[in-house]
C-alpha cells in the first residue's frame, strides 16, 4: 500500500495541527507516477502549510484497512479535519476497480468510527444525496459533515477549490462559516461545481 506524507519543512511541521488525510482511488497499486493528487496537496504543504498523508487503494478492503490504520493506529488522529476522497463513482456510491459501493455500505463498515470529521470527495465522482441517505451516512459514521460536488467532472478538475476549502478550515474551524466564506471568495466556481454540503 501506497503511503507519502507530504513533507513540511520541520519547523512548520511541528506548528502543523491541522491535517488532511487523503484516499485517492487508482487502477494499479504498484505504480510510481505522481498524480495530480499528490501534486495538490504538496501545493497545501507548501504554501499553507498543510500537511496531509496520502494512500492510494484499489479495493473496498484497502480502503477499510487505510481507515482503520489512521483511526486505530494513528495518534495524530484528531487532528485530522478532513478525510478527502479521491474515487470516481455515482451520485451516492464509490467505484473501485470496476466494482461500486453505496455510501450507506461504507457509512456501515466505518460504524462511529468518523466522529467529527468532515468527509469531503473531488469532484472525480459527483455527490448527490437525498435527506435520508445524507442523515444515515452521518448518523451510522459520527461524521460531522459530507461535502462534494453535484456536477461532474467535464474537464474542470475541483481540486483548485478544494484546496481553497481545506486552506479556509485552517483558518477558522466553524463549519457554516467556511462554506460561506468559500461561496463568498468562489463564487462562480462554488456555482459551476455545485459545491454542496450535507451536515
Amino acid at each position: 500500500m501506497l503511503e507519502k506524507r507530504q513533507q513540511l519543512p520541520q519547523e512548520q511541521f511541528i506548528d502543523a495541527d491541522y491535517f488532511i488525510y487523503c484516499l485517492e482511488a487508482v487502477h494499479e497499486m504498484e505504480t510510481d507516477q505522481v498524480t495530480e493528487t499528490q501534486e495538490n496537496l504538496g501545493q497545501l504543504a507548501m504554501k499553507y502549510g498543510i500537511a496531509s498523508i496520502y494512500k492510494t487503494c484499489d479495493t473496498i478492503e484497502e480502503l477499510e484497512a487505510s481507515l482503520n490504520a489512521l483511526v486505530l493506529d494513528d495518534h495524530n488522529f484528531k487532528d485530522y479535519e478532513i478525510i478527502y476522497l479521491v474515487m470516481e463513482g455515482e451520485a451516492n456510491s464509490i467505484c473501485l476497480n470496476g466494482y461500486y459501493y453505496s455510501l450507506q455500505e461504507i457509512a456501515e463498515i466505518f460504524e462511529g468510527r468518523l466522529k467529527g470529521k468532515i468527509v469531503h470527495f473531488s469532484n472525480a465522482k459527483i455527490l448527490d444525496l437525498d435527506e435520508e441517505e445524507a442523515q444515515y451516512f452521518l448518523d451510522i459514521t459520527n461524521a460531522k459533515a459530507v461535502s462534494g460536488y453535484g456536477k461532474e467532472f467535464n474537464g474542470i478538475s475541483s481540486s483548485n477549490l478544494d484546496k481553497a476549502f481545506f486552506n479556509l478550515f485552517k483558518e477558522d474551524d466553524n463549519m457554516l462559516d467556511v462554506v460561506e466564506e468559500l461561496h463568498q471568495r468562489h463564487y462562480n466556481v462554488c456555482k459551476l461545481l455545485d459545491f454542496r454540503l450535507y451536515y
